[in-house]
């Protein structure tokens, strides 16, 4: 009787483990896909089925099934309402929006983990201010009195605060700051409804390629790093490492694919998205506006607790974050361990994706990259590159006479080096034939006193290209 009952428990017990181990686990990822630099977070991992090579099906995970369900959105703060009402697990966000994230959830009585970094600029690179074109603003200097929009609560509305406190303007009376989202600021720099207007990636860049900004303001002015990156559910993360650390292989792969291929995914981001490709390559491309980077940067963290400290200014928070568990890069490195790569020296790394290329007019390796430019022709899947602006535009000027159009123009800013559309840049040519490139007129016209030049706009740079090419036949 002992033995049959002895039994009986076992044979209960094996069909509770198995139970259990055929669990169904949800995995639930919030994404931004027009905050494009979110892109190994969530759009590519999802549209390339990334993640199921990785999620664990051995030891108490052997016979489980799993319910992945991606939802999109486009900003952090309703992320951060579903991952607080327990409807999801993963949230891609900003740093401002993660902050608030992380508020949130001590406000529930949860908490909530930053595990990663995906994309961001140490300097600032990727928010920004724009105006209507016809402004005649050229600087941020210009707007005093005037009235900015601004998604409330973002990361740029971080990089405007501290913008205009840097200027010494005083809130409501050198400047209006008023919420905006994207999706209305586009229609209002079109009708010039507001004087200007600043946001996140890729709207600094976006409204400018679509003709009806300008983009008088980069981020990297001011100086203050800003990223976007993955939070997740504290409790979920407890209950479910491995399958975080899956999540963040597929994001290390979704990386090495935008790395190795950026033409071919900015053509993915813009087919899901409707950002057009040569937008999304001005981040994802080398030398790009942003570096793709899934490690916890010294200035990424400093970034958090500044975006703590300006919330609490803005009334936005009232309590404080213990950062060094909040900020979490335990997952990040397993999954760097994982993939056979090294955290620590990637961590020491801020250099950009490089450009490994030759002068597609000399056919010469380019070696210095600080003046480099491109061009992206209708019909071809790849940028051509070359080693000046001056070099891309004599290239232009022939390649318009055989009746071919370009999709893109690309440049380096001269004073900071972020990637610019060359159509919205400023240039300065100098008696030599030599063009360099900038984003803000002012910084132009200093340079060309100080080095001697002329300051042109695009169209009169490929116009002393075209002479000088013409001079030298």
């Amino acid at each position: 009787m002992r033995a049959r009952h002895l039994l009986s428990s076992l044979i209960g017990a094996l069909v509770l483990v198995g139970a259990a181990r055929a669990e169904t686990i949800r995995v639930a990822i919030g994404t931004q896909d027009t905050t494009i630099n979110c892109a190994a977070g969530g759009l590519i991992i999802r549209e390339l089925d990334l993640l199921k090579k990785y999620l664990p099906h051995d030891g108490k995970y052997k016979g489980a099934t799993y319910d992945v369900q991606w939802k999109n959105f486009t900003s952090g703060a309703p992320i951060t309402n579903e991952m607080v009402a327990g409807k999801l697990d993963f949230g891609a966000m900003a740093d401002f929006p993660g902050s608030l994230n992380g508020v949130a959830f001590k406000k529930a009585g949860k908490r909530s983990l930053f595990i990663t970094a995906l994309s961001g600029s140490v300097r600032g690179s990727g928010n920004g201010v724009v105006v209507p074109t016809a402004s005649s603003a050229q600087s941020l200097a210009d707007l005093k009195g005037k009235t900015i929009s601004v998604p409330f609560a973002s990361t740029a509305h971080g990089m405007l605060l501290r913008a205009v406190k840097e200027l010494g303007w005083e809130l409501d009376k050198d400047v209006k700051i008023i919420a905006q989202a994207p999706e209305v600021a586009g229609s209002a720099l079109q009708s010039n409804q507001i004087d200007a207007h600043a946001d996140f990636v890729p709207f600094a860049e976006l409204f400018p390629s679509r003709g009806f900004a300008r983009k008088i303001f980069d981020g990297s002015q001011a100086g203050v790093p800003t990223f976007h990156g993955v939070l997740v559910d504290a409790e979920y993360a407890e209950k479910y490492p491995e399958i975080v650390v899956a999540y963040l292989r597929a994001a290390i792969d979704a990386n090495k694919l935008l790395s190795s291929e950026p033409e071919k995914y900015s053509e993915l981001i813009a087919k899901v998205t409707g950002i057009e490709a040569p937008v999304n390559y001005l981040f994802h491309g080398p030398l790009g506006l942003q570096t793709r980077d899934l490690t916890w940067k010294p200035e990424y963290r400093k970034d958090v607790a500044t975006s703590v400290e300006t919330l609490k200014l803005l009334k936005r928070a009232d309590t404080d974050l213990d950062l060094d568990t909040f900020v979490n890069d335990k997952y990040i490195r397993t999954a760097f361990k994982a993939a056979g790569l090294d955290y620590d020296k990637q961590l020491a790394d801020y250099a950009p994706l490089a450009l490994a290329a030759n002068d597609s007019a000399t056919g010469k390796p380019i070696k210095d990259t600080k003046r480099a430019a491109g061009l992206w022709l209708k019909g071809e899947p790849t940028v051509r590159h070359y080693a000046s602006p001056e070099a891309a535009l004599k290239a232009l000027a022939g390649l318009e006479k055989q009746g071919k159009a370009t999709r893109a123009v690309y440049a380096q800013d001269r004073v900071n080096g972020i990637k610019l559309l060359a159509e919205q840049a400023w240039f300065v040519v100098d008696g030599k034939g030599q063009i360099d490139a900038f984003l803000l007129r002012g910084e132009a016209e200093s340079f060309a006193q100080k080095e001697g030049g002329e300051v042109r706009d695009f169209a009169g740079a490929k116009l002393a290209a075209q002479g000088a090419a013409s001079a030298a036949k």
